[in-house]
């Protein structure tokens, strides 16, 4: 989401005639994206806002700019009187305005004609990828609910992001189209809680309509969507991922915690049984899905058995990619006011790192499976002499090939597996087909 935010801002100042580039001190304007969603994050972002009052003080007509959750939907007072030296400072989902009408004022936009001349036919709304990705980009998020209201008592995004408001049917698809022209082949769909999309519209679409108008759209090949609420899972969501060709049977849907009243304190909203309930749903309804989640641990007042309850749940449904984080207040939130952090640094790590071991164990044997099948592969990049790309349920697949094949969709024969990756051969021959309702567990969820 935050990438999706930056790349609107890019699109702006492309339209002022600035071009990207790799060297902070070669920049006249310098763009920092920032996210506070844990502690590490938000640490990270006022260490780069450190490190920029440098270049701002070495060249003092450089802009600078910050956006994202740390500056916040209704500002940050002490963020600006902490670095004065920043020029403008943009709240989530910024289209980039308030920094273009910096530029423009202080006429530090001006560029040649000859430049003018260079630059795309801009159409009012259009979305256009920054000029170095244009024709390069394979996969590219797509932001379809701002904000969120659902408030998890560990969550900061409410506060920081603002009320959950969906984008129209109409201005998502023209976004999409747009992207598919510049060569992009597949769209995520993000939200803070992605199946609420249409939740706040009266008798407006939810997301399977969503998604039946994307799967129609010309040129692209692949939709994936995340992140989901266990809440709001539908039958018809789940049947719009079986039925459309173009949707990937791809599934995140986070839990956070195995245990009833970690869930409760969470104020998460449903119980560890419904989860249960919940994913045996998608395995019958779509059964080649992977489902990946969300672990949170030590939370507050965990004890040792509760955390058990966790382990032994992924142990039982044997998820396909685990999301894992140390709990981290924030300041804001529900939990920082009500509970005390009160699991010991070491023992939460402890318990991360139990629950990687775990993940680790159940995936590679999970993707051994996949030994000798052939998935269907669309190539994104080149990685160290090797194609890399993702087969339908998201995993990585890499593999040699002479041929030019970035955005192209590759049959690799699967030769060896790992927990985090597979590797092989490209074939000539169709993929083989996924597997069915009558198979096993074990190959049914891959």
């Amino acid at each position: 989401m935050n990438y999706s935010d930056a790349r609107r801002v890019a699109t702006e100042l492309e339209k002022l005639g600035y071009r990207a580039t790799p060297q902070m001190k070669e920049a006249d304007v310098v763009v920092l994206q920032t996210c506070t969603v844990r502690q590490q994050s938000e640490d990270k972002a006022y260490n780069k806002l450190h490190n920029l009052k440098k270049l701002k003080t070495d060249d003092p007509e450089k802009t600078i700019a910050v956006m994202g959750c740390v500056v916040g939907v209704r500002g940050n007072e002490t963020l600006e009187e902490t670095f004065p030296f920043v020029d403008v400072f943009m709240e989530p989902a910024s289209d980039g305005q308030p920094l273009v009408a910096h530029l423009t004022q202080d006429e530090v936009a001006e560029f040649e004609t000859q430049q003018r001349d260079q630059l795309h036919s801009w159409q009012d709304g259009e979305v256009i990828l920054p000029d170095h990705q244009r024709g390069q980009m394979v996969a590219a998020p797509v932001s379809i609910v701002y904000g969120c209201s659902h408030a998890c008592t560990f969550c900061i995004i409410p506060s920081k992001r603002g009320k959950e408001r969906s984008r129209p049917v109409g201005e998502i698809a023209a976004e999409v189209r747009s992207l598919v022209a510049q060569g992009v082949k597949e769209v995520m769909l993000l939200g803070q809680i992605v199946d609420r999309y249409g939740y706040d519209i009266p008798d407006g679409p939810d997301l399977a309509d969503l998604l039946t108008v994307i799967n129609g759209i010309d040129g692209l090949k692949r939709i994936r969507f995340l992140t989901s609420h266990p809440n709001y899972m539908t039958d018809k969501i789940l049947h719009a991922v079986a039925d459309l060709p173009k949707v990937m049977p791809h599934i995140e849907v986070p839990i956070q915690a195995g245990n009833n009243k970690v869930l409760k304190e969470m104020k998460r909203e449903y119980t560890r049984e419904q989860y249960f309930e919940l994913i045996e749903r998608i395995r019958t309804i779509v059964p080649e899905a992977a489902i990946n989640c969300d672990i949170i641990v030590g939370f507050p007042n965990e004890t040792e058995e509760e955390f058990q309850d966790t382990y032994d749940l992924l142990e039982e449904l044997r998820i396909d990619k685990i999301h894992l984080a140390r709990y981290s207040p924030r300041p804001g939130t529900v939990s920082d006011r009500k509970y005390e952090d009160d699991v010991p640094d070491e023992e939460k790590r402890r318990r991360f790192q139990l629950i990687e071991d775990q993940h680790r164990r159940i995936n590679h044997d999970k993707n051994k499976l996949m030994l000798g099948t052939v998935q269907q592969v669309l190539v994104e990049d080149m990685q160290k002499g090797r194609w890399r790309g993702r087969n339908p349920q998201g995993k990585l697949v890499f593999f040699t090939d002479p041929r030019e094949l970035k955005g192209e969709m590759v049959d690799v024969k699967i030769e060896v597996t790992g927990p985090w990756s597979m590797s092989g051969e490209a074939v000539d021959k169709p993929a083989e087909q996924k597997p069915t309702s009558g198979e096993s567990i074990e190959l049914t969820v891959l």
